[in-house]
């Protein structure tokens, strides 16, 4: 996506602000982290209407709920395709599509499926309807993108009219919680076997308050209202929704502001957010979210192999410059991986291990101590960044001034768009990248679905990082929240002082809407909630 770039003179004016030799307030005030009022309801519609457009930041690759893993496909799959669970605005896991799940032994879920449910063409939703679309997972052939929470699945059989087993073959908390997203999304049997499922040509057969209408590639997504939807309290106000693919920022503010377009979701603050924040046409929305600004280790040999180095970067970084600067300040620093908004359970152990945790604020002179400790060492360390995307360059350039504050030499390799996600699957992609950014986030409200990505050999420990193995797979076999919160903690302790993954900012979710339309979603959960099921007239 394309950003417009702060100057590099603006850039190196806002590291020295916040260096040592700025005046004490001038620093205090480049130090304070924003004051956020994070949503998650938005004004509820007087009515519907006919039809409401809205805008994805690119065209999805496919509404196949095992290859969902992004956010326009999950931002129109979330009204269609439901789950087993369902994870609501407020992060709470709640019934879906079942009703019951039980846990009768550690390696067994078996879930009871909510009875009256009907596919958009009439047929009742079954056990064998759900057990074929889980089982979907465990296809290689298919390629799920939903496997970590796959992979210590043993079966999933129809026990029953209306009942799911699932056996696991060791015991799994993630699971089950895995059921309230996507990887949990239900289709037809029928469905299920079409290999064109989820294409512009293929369509999709779901229980949600949005049917597939018809999808023109290039152009348009249409869906409309399902009038025999299950749940009354959430059956769609308005009759029909019309996603756009306009992936040009200038051009997609235009259309918001103009009301061409009635809203859009952001994962990461737009050039021309100050045009929508003063726009007389329409306002925006900063809602809860999982969603954060990382620099993911990716060296396995050199200095930033160096846990020490790592430390020093980190400590001497400022994040609320980073904020202030390249978030539009709309962004809170962040010293954990995993932030308040994952603290689904024993929030108050959560808490207490984060306020311990040392300060987000620079120490250079502890940065400049460990580098001495690690040999202060002059090999240069390659960050790889997103072309034609200004947030990727303008942190890339804070850090790489801190760097050199430091004595470390730090190179910006630029990689095109259409390569960079090839980082995160390929590791000859990553040959010669040190580290590179990521707008990352977890599925559900658990710290250890972060942590879970440092598994020993899993596709996104991409340095290697191995300290923390052992503990993960404890964990995640641990179901007293306690004593999985105890072991989290310890894990979450180790992580965050080694820094295999560099924690920058929080970043919430950005949701516009035209002063025609409310009654969207505004928090992270709109990826696999129906998101516009209250979305009508103001």
């Amino acid at each position: 996506m394309i950003r417009r770039a702060l100057p590099v003179l603006g850039l190196a004016l806002a590291v020295a602000a916040c260096g040592a030799n700025a005046p004490a307030k001038q620093q205090q005030e480049a130090a304070a982290p924003p004051q956020l009022d994070l949503k998650t309801a938005t004004a509820p519609a007087a009515k519907g209407l006919d039809k409401i457009t809205w805008n994805l930041p690119y065209e999805p690759q496919t509404l196949d709920p095992i290859r969902s893993f992004n956010y326009a496909e999950n931002t129109a799959l979330a009204n269609m395709c439901e789950s087993l669970l369902r994870l609501t605005p407020d992060f709470k896991i709640e019934p879906g599509l079942a009703v019951k799940a039980d846990n009768p032994t550690p390696t067994t879920w078996v879930y009871t499926i909510r009875d009256g449910v009907k596919f958009w063409n009439g047929k009742p939703l079954t056990a064998a309807d759900v057990a074929a679309s889980l089982n979907r997972h465990l296809d290689p052939a298919l390629g799920t993108w939903w496997g970590d929470y796959f992979h210590t699945v043993e079966s999933i059989k129809a026990t029953g009219p209306m009942q799911v087993t699932v056996t696991l073959k060791q015991p799994d908390v993630l699971f089950n919680q895995a059921m309230a997203t996507a990887a949990g999304a239900v289709v037809s049997a029928d469905y299920a076997r079409k290999k064109d499922l989820g294409s512009p040509t293929g369509g999709l057969m779901c229980t949600g308050p949005f049917q597939f209408e018809g999808w023109k590639s290039g152009d348009a997504l249409t869906l409309k209202r399902n009038d025999s939807y299950w749940d009354q309290a959430l059956k769609a106000k308005s009759e029909s929704l019309v996603f756009r693919f306009i992936a040009d920022e200038t051009t997609a503010v235009n259309a918001l502001r103009s009301g061409e377009v009635d809203g859009q979701y952001f994962y990461l603050p737009p050039a021309g957010l100050s045009q929508l924040q003063n726009s007389t046409t329409g306002s925006v929305t900063l809602g809860r979210s999982l969603t954060f600004w990382t620099l993911l280790g990716a060296a396995k040999s050199g200095p930033y192999a160096d846990p020490k180095v790592r430390q020093a970067l980190s400590l001497a970084l400022d994040r609320a410059a980073i904020s202030k600067v390249v978030f539009q300040g709309t962004a809170a620093p962040q010293k954990t991986l995993a932030g308040a908004e994952y603290w689904g359970y024993a929030a108050d152990t959560f808490k207490q291990a984060y306020d311990a945790l040392p300060a987000a604020t620079p120490d250079l002179a502890k940065a400049k101590q460990l580098l001495t400790e690690a040999g202060n060492p002059t090999q240069t360390i390659t960050i790889g960044i997103q072309g034609s995307a200004a947030v990727h360059e303008q942190t890339a350039n804070l850090i790489k001034a801190t760097g050199e504050a430091l004595g470390l030499k730090i190179d910006i390799k630029v990689i095109p768009v259409e390569q960079y996600g090839n980082l995160y699957s390929d590791p000859k992609a990553r040959q010669g990248i040190d580290a590179f950014f990521s707008t990352w986030y977890g599925n559900v409200p658990d710290p250890l679905d972060i942590y879970t990505v440092f598994l020993d050999g899993g596709r996104t420990n991409f340095n290697g990082y191995p300290a923390v193995d052992a503990d993960i797979k404890k964990a995640r076999a641990t179901y007293d929240p306690a004593a999985r919160a105890a072991l989290v903690t310890g894990i979450q302790q180790k992580v965050t002082a080694d820094v295999p993954w560099m924690p920058l900012n929080n970043l919430p979710v950005i949701l516009y809407m035209n002063n025609r339309v409310t009654g969207a979603v505004p928090s992270f959960p709109y990826l696999y909630y129906p998101w516009a099921s209250g979305l009508g007239a103001r």
